[in-house]
């Protein structure tokens, strides 16, 4: 009997890393491929095949891919559109589900509702409708049309998630620091923000990859190349006959992918913080 549990534990055991390890090949291999692909040179990826490695780790496609292809510009646009985003949606959401979820009226369920029904309208079917109307105000040819639909399209989500995470605080919390004379105001500022860091942040990485990731609405309302985000700027390796630059094509997607995954590392316990607080109610 001792024998076949630790038979059992054992097996569970090999087919845990069997899987872990299964995935880590899935995710991580696509990634090392493009990034031993930035350092080929157009004739490797035609005369070799696509599983070889590069013969030289020349860092030509690097530099190409941050000079001539203005890599830095779409970085600079990219970053001028998500952090304002970003700002935004995280500023209305956590007020929205503050409101939601702790204070007490008439009709918060049906505003609730209504919010969430903006994740049901395909994002597709409101673009051209939204930009004649950016063209007839005067904002195109400017950077303005993303923020604006980013936030718009990002509050609903992000209200709802807000709002379950304010569902996990106990409400005692607030009602004995309205019982102290604190204002609602001043207890989102005091107890509330500081009790939702995590979540902010967990929502914040959600929306940031959302928003960073984005190539329809960039490439919709991008109306001149010095606008280009770093999506819409990986277009550019393609010229008007099909003919793709590969090798600073890769390089510029070995950035991309290298400075998110930064950014990931970085917050990762965090994140998995956030993603547990939200899950349980309080």
């Amino acid at each position: 009997m001792l024998n076949s549990l630790r038979f059992r534990v054992r097996a569970g055991k090999f087919f845990s890393w069997f899987g872990i390890v299964a995935l880590l090949v899935v995710v991580l291999y696509p990634q090392l491929w493009i990034l031993l692909g930035s350092f080929k040179t157009q004739t490797e990826f035609f005369s070799n095949p696509s599983w070889a490695l590069p013969e030289s780790l020349d860092f030509e496609n690097w530099r190409i891919a941050l000079t001539k292809a203005n890599l830095l510009g779409m970085y600079r646009n990219s970053l001028s559109v998500t952090l304002p985003s970003l700002f935004f949606i995280l500023l209305f959401s956590v007020a929205a589900g503050y409101v939601l979820e702790v204070m007490v009226f008439r009709g918060r369920n049906s505003i609730l509702l209504f919010i969430l029904a903006g994740i049901m309208v395909p994002g597709q079917m409101i673009l051209v409708p939204l930009f004649i109307m950016y063209f007839q105000v005067g904002l195109t040819n400017t950077l303005w049309p993303l923020i604006i639909t980013y936030v718009a399209m990002g509050i609903p989500f992000s209200t709802f998630l807000m709002a379950t995470y304010f569902r996990s605080i106990p409400k005692e919390i607030f009602e004995a620091a309205t019982v102290d004379g604190v204002s609602m105001i001043r207890a989102f500022f005091v107890i509330g923000l500081p009790m939702m860091r995590n979540a902010i942040l967990t929502v914040g990485m959600i929306e940031f990859f959302s928003v960073w990731n984005d190539l329809l609405i960039a490439l919709t309302f991008t109306t001149r190349s010095s606008l280009a985000t770093i999506q819409v700027g990986l277009l550019s390796f393609s010229d008007e006959y099909g003919s793709t630059q590969y090798g600073p094509l890769f390089a510029a997607i070995s950035i991309n992918i290298l400075i998110v995954l930064f950014v990931f590392i970085f917050l990762n316990r965090q994140i998995i913080t956030g993603l547990a607080a939200g899950s349980v109610k309080g």
